[in-house]
């Protein structure tokens, strides 16, 4: 049978150059980005039994530290092969007997059918309003999500993720986050319940998702840069029109969450993108301490791994393209919070992050966020 390496399914994304014996030379399509980046995601089959396959990426880097994600069950289910699967930049991998049909990624795919089936199945569905976001420019409804204060709202929280549309692990820590605001009993949880708004735009890129797009650097701009002057993307257009007309009153925080670059320095750790105006910075440190205090799950998080502006590449030269929604929302007057989390894709301070631990980073999160309110801004 000849092997069959393929790409033609939602966040699909490879370029098969030739297949040499054992030896498959690929790389990650780029498209309308405007330099290197790392994501590609195929799926394979017709390898026989006990075949050894050594997949070559000849472009930029292209495998996080713990080597190539996997999938045996059509992608519902990820894990890591490792890093002693790699060498340079390419990985080999040993076809088992049943293994007709698997998947290889760069980290863990969250695409639109896995979060649609999140919302099915889950037992506060009912709690989250459906609204129409935008029509995108190729064609899709994106849409956004509104959760009501029970009782007596004082804030309200702006989530969005997928402004680079490759930063899928975010997405699993929303799930957590939901998960725990509607099923914890604990004091921080209720009040959250009780007293803040939130919206919520799961997929901003919604057609980078799909359609496996690099999203980052994405020409003439990404949808990260699309919040100075008028944004050309309909979606970035429409949560800029929510912020002064979602109700009566005006959205006091912001998160905005994002995964960094694939491996190393700055990009292994979980941590808060410095804002560059003072007094959100000082905000951002006193939440980000919180978050180091109050995590309970497996991904250790320290304040020590804050990222201030000025600092590394998180300098004003690196939004020349354009401003990103941290720093168009930091300038509203009605903010209270605005911050950029950035969440690793396989490693963070030692511990890996897949399905399970990136979830679980949702509910350190929320407990932080009750604290800060609580203590912080509405005590």
């Amino acid at each position: 049978m000849t092997i069959d390496i393929y790409a033609n399914f939602p966040g699909g994304n490879i370029s098969v150059e030739k297949i040499e014996g054992d030896d498959v030379y690929v790389h990650q399509e780029l498209r309308d980005t405007d330099r290197d980046w790392f994501y590609w995601c195929f799926g394979i089959k017709g390898a026989a039994a006990g075949k050894k396959l050594t997949f070559h990426f000849t472009k930029s880097r292209a495998l996080a530290g713990l080597g190539p994600a996997i999938s045996r069950d059509n992608c519902e289910t990820w894990s890591w092969l490792g890093s002693d699967c790699v060498q340079d930049n390419a990985f080999t991998y040993t076809f088992a007997d049943d293994e007709s049909e698997i998947y290889f990624s760069y980290a863990m795919p969250y695409q639109l059918s896995r979060w649609q089936e999140f919302l099915k199945h889950s037992d506060f569905s009912n709690a989250l309003t459906e609204h129409e976001l935008a029509v995108t420019k190729r064609g899709r409804q994106n849409y956004y999500y509104t959760i009501d204060a029970r009782k007596e709202r004082q804030r309200r929280l702006h989530i969005s993720a997928r402004h680079h549309c490759c930063e899928m692990m975010v997405n699993y820590a929303i799930e957590g986050l939901l998960e725990w605001l509607f099923q914890s009993d604990c004091t921080e949880a209720t009040y959250l319940r009780d007293h803040v708004d939130i919206l919520l735009v799961p997929f901003v890129d919604l057609d980078g998702v799909e359609d496996g797009d690099q999203g980052k650097g994405r020409s003439p701009r990404d949808h990260g840069r699309d919040y100075l002057d008028e944004s050309i993307y309909p979606s970035c257009a429409a949560i800029r029109q929510l912020a002064g007309n979602w109700g009566k009153d005006e959205i006091d925080m912001y998160f905005d969450m994002h995964c960094p670059w694939i491996a190393g320095k700055h990009n292994e750790d979980t941590y808060f993108v410095g804002s560059r105006f003072e007094e959100n910075a000082t905000q951002q440190i006193v939440f980000s301490k919180l978050v180091e205090q109050h995590t309970q799950g497996p991904l250790p998080f320290s304040h020590d791994n804050h990222l201030p502006f000025g600092e590394a590449w998180n300098v004003g030269a690196n939004s020349n393209d354009g401003a990103g929604i941290n720093v168009w929302a930091a300038q509203l007057p009605s903010t209270k919070l605005c911050t950029t989390i950035e969440l690793p894709y396989a490693i963070a301070s030692g511990a890996e992050v897949n399905q399970v631990t990136a979830k679980a980073f949702g509910p350190d999160l929320g407990r932080a966020l009750g604290f800060y309110l609580r203590d912080h801004i509405d005590e």
